[in-house]
């Protein structure tokens, strides 16, 4: 048996794995089912959403400096029900139902006693080269980040809290509250979050601008008073307190901060060009806060709560759903016409 406190699964029992062999090829494959270490919960996986990160490493090997140089396993987006224990895990966890936080920091790095550990130098993040992700049957992961979800959130909102957490760390970074007035650019799936909650936070003027009308009219069905295109909509006479970039197109972060008024902030979120030219005279002139977003900490809380009191729904962003011998379909969704988001349920 496995050196866990408990666990019904013998000592080289294998699962199955969907791995990325090289861009544009998925393979499944049986691994031995991993044990859980000191503190670690073992998880079996229920539903993986595909995030935009997962779609790049499978059709082009790499996210920015992030290079896939050896068989990898996507999915990064997941939940599940806790199977094992490890030592110093209480036994009573196993049977939870639970949305995984997909991070494993350094717990004594300078960042993650601060409270920021999503900026750990030595993060070991799921699916980020060279640490495997969710799309299999079963993870490990550190016991403090399996967060417990009522039975009232399905398995696929559990799993698409990971998303809807980018867009709480956006929101909070912005400082949106009641009677904020927002613009985000980008009606993609991190789009769609960050305008529900700004809505659940208070925001009473909510603005997408995206460049296709089927996407700005998805916007205004999550909860947008508004959704412009960019390149026929004047923005000029558009004044924000904040502005939220889910794109990462530099005419957008470009358009966007024009339209934020003296004191506001702005908020990168989307991964485009490495770098871009910013308008610093415009900031200095209006002592604009600008800031990034990366990953998320101390958020799932909150997700969980804004999930279950109906606030934020996840279950009507999943438009297409793949069993796990078809993850390279599923990765390919995002060219569906009308697709939010995939969920491989496992």
């Amino acid at each position: 048996m496995m050196n866990v406190t408990h666990t019904t699964i013998s000592s080289g029992e294998q699962m199955r794995v969907a791995v990325l062999i090289e861009p544009g090829v998925i393979e499944i494959h049986e691994w031995p089912i991993p044990a859980p270490a000191s503190g670690e919960v073992l998880v079996r996986v229920s539903a993986v959403g595909v995030c935009g990160s997962d779609t790049h490493y499978y059709r082009h090997g790499r996210v920015g400096s992030f290079v896939v140089d050896g068989p990898l396993v996507l999915g990064h987006e997941a939940a599940g029900t806790i199977v094992a224990v490890g030592d110093g895990v209480p036994f009573s966890r196993r049977g939870q139902r639970v949305s995984i936080e997909p991070q494993k920091p350094d717990p004594d790095s300078p960042e993650t006693r601060s409270g920021r550990y999503n900026l750990c130098p030595h993060m070991r993040f799921f699916a980020t080269p060279p640490v495997d992700g969710a799309l299999c049957d079963y993870v490990t992961i550190g016991a403090a980040f399996a967060h417990p979800v009522p039975d009232t959130i399905s398995d696929e909102a559990a799993a698409l809290c990971e998303p809807l957490s980018v867009g709480i760390a956006a929101v909070r970074k912005a400082g949106v509250t009641g009677g904020s007035r927002v613009l985000i650019a980008g009606a993609g799936p991190i789009g769609i979050v960050v305008a529900q909650v700004a809505r659940a936070y208070g925001a009473t003027d909510i603005v997408v601008t995206d460049l296709d009308e089927s996407r700005r009219q998805r916007a205004r069905d999550f909860g947008a008073t508004a959704a412009v295109d960019p390149t026929t909509d004047d923005l000029a006479d558009l004044r924000v307190d904040t502005f939220i970039d889910a794109s990462g197109a530099p005419a957008a972060v470009m358009a966007g901060m024009s339209t934020v008024r003296p004191a506001g902030s702005v908020v990168l979120v989307g991964s485009g060009a490495e770098t871009m030219t910013l308008p610093t005279q415009l900031i200095q002139n209006r002592e604009l806060v600008v800031t990034g977003v990366f990953r998320y900490s101390n958020t799932w809380p909150t997700a969980i709560a804004l999930v279950e009191r109906g606030l934020v729904d996840l279950d009507a962003m999943v438009t297409s759903r793949f069993p796990l011998e078809k993850t390279a379909e599923a990765l390919d969704s995002d060219r569906i016409p009308g697709s939010v988001k995939a969920v491989v349920a496992i």
